[in-house]
């Protein structure tokens, strides 16, 4: 590749399985379940054992069980992976000279101009040989000139394993693919594919553009862009996000406990659903009180990853109460999530039922479409509609 982009896609693979059976090795070479064991959880991570059967992530775990009657279940810890992306994150940053994490096992690397001096595709396969020994995980990887065609050669090449796409060569590549291989055809725009005659990629490539542009609105056009090897989409520069937080000053000093713990839950609300949007989760909670004499106090507590709401508020009300005990007039409170950590798990799959999932899932879309606090718990709706400044996260 002598000229244009060099975009390495890298991936672990199964990576909370592969984390497990480095901790235990017994769990080598059999089928995996990871995620809530009650009947009613959800698969958070499968092995490739296990896949063989039809098991799929975010599957009812009563399901996959169905399917695999003699697959092991462990109940996650998503402290533990995430303690592992950011080793992964680390031996990268220190290779790399631009790097994006799109999620806690997954990332893009701009290799672009660095082929004249040492061969994009041998840096690409020393660096994943080195992650190999430094981490005891299996990844995989894809070159090519942009993002999507990485990300499908990476999918082609696993597990374990690499894949090159010379330039040029990415419309004969993706061509004889299913179009569920290309990124963003999940399985309602594939049916609806598979129903106008289209399952393979190359049929995709010869449609006219404007046939998907009518059939799928402006995702046609990319999606056909995408069938077509075309990606233009940069490499953003990696930044771990500190924390998210939400203050309200009070136009009075209250001492109105009701009305304080549902200012908490409203903030909590708001801020939770602000990390679900950026597939954050948070693994500290942090609740701050300013008495009417200037007085601060904050405490802290550590949690297991979450951005679910029904387990933030517990957090926050617990603090707010171990807090709370000087009884004076309050003029300020605030909450603040810190630790976090992406990922495109946006809710703790391994503590949440599916009717949990579904409901978050649409409360942030009905919330994200209309506005902040379009759906509410009934508690929050005393606090009126707060502006949301979006390059902190605080609370107007």
């Amino acid at each position: 590749m002598s000229s244009g982009r060099s975009i390495v896609h890298m991936d672990l693979d199964s990576f909370f399985v592969s984390v497990e059976r480095l901790y235990d090795s017994r769990l080598n070479g059999k089928p995996i379940l990871i995620g809530g064991s009650g009947d009613r959880g959800v698969v958070a991570s499968c092995s490739y054992e296990a896949r063989k059967f039809g098991v799929h992530s975010a599957m009812p775990m009563r399901t996959a069980r169905q399917l695999c009657p003699e697959a092991l279940i462990i109940r996650g810890d998503f402290e533990k992976y995430s303690q592992k992306s950011h080793e992964i994150t680390e031996i990268i940053r220190e290779d790399v000279p631009l790097f994006e994490k799109s999620s806690i096992d997954e990332f893009y690397i701009d290799y672009t101009g660095m082929d004249r001096f040492f061969g994009c595709f041998k840096m690409a396969k020393e660096l994943r040989e080195k992650i190999l020994k430094e981490s005891g995980l299996p990844i995989s990887l894809g070159l090519s000139e942009n993002k999507t065609v990485s990300k499908v050669a990476t999918g082609e090449a696993k597990p374990n394993n690499y894949k090159e796409v010379i330039r040029g060569t990415e419309k004969p590549f993706l061509a004889p693919l299913s179009v569920r291989k290309i990124p963003m055809i999940g399985e309602k725009t594939s049916l609806t594919l598979y129903n106008m005659g289209v399952k393979t990629v190359k049929t995709l490539q010869v449609m006219p553009s404007e046939l998907l542009e009518a059939t799928f609105g402006k995702n046609g056009l990319s999606i056909w862009e995408k069938a077509n090897g075309i990606d233009r989409s940069p490499v953003v520069p990696y930044s771990e996000a500190k924390s998210i937080s939400s203050e309200n000053t009070f136009e009075q000093d209250t001492i109105d406990v009701k009305m304080l713990e549902a200012n908490l839950i409203a903030m909590t609300e708001q801020l939770a659903g602000k990390l679900r949007q950026k597939q954050q989760l948070t693994a500290s909670v942090t609740v701050k009180i300013r008495y009417s004499d200037f007085d601060t106090h904050t405490v802290q507590q550590r949690i297991p990853y979450t951005s679910a709401d029904h387990t933030l508020i517990k957090t926050v009300k617990e603090l707010f109460k171990k807090l709370y005990t000087r009884r004076l007039l309050i003029r300020l409170i605030g909450v603040r999530f810190s630790n976090l950590v992406h990922g495109n798990y946006q809710i703790n799959l391994f503590e949440d039922t599916e009717e949990q999932i579904r409901l978050y899932q649409a409360l942030d879309k009905i919330n994200v479409k209309y506005g902040d606090k379009t759906v509410c718990r009934a508690i929050g709706m005393q606090v009126g509609r707060r502006r949301f400044n979006p390059f902190n996260g605080v609370a107007l």
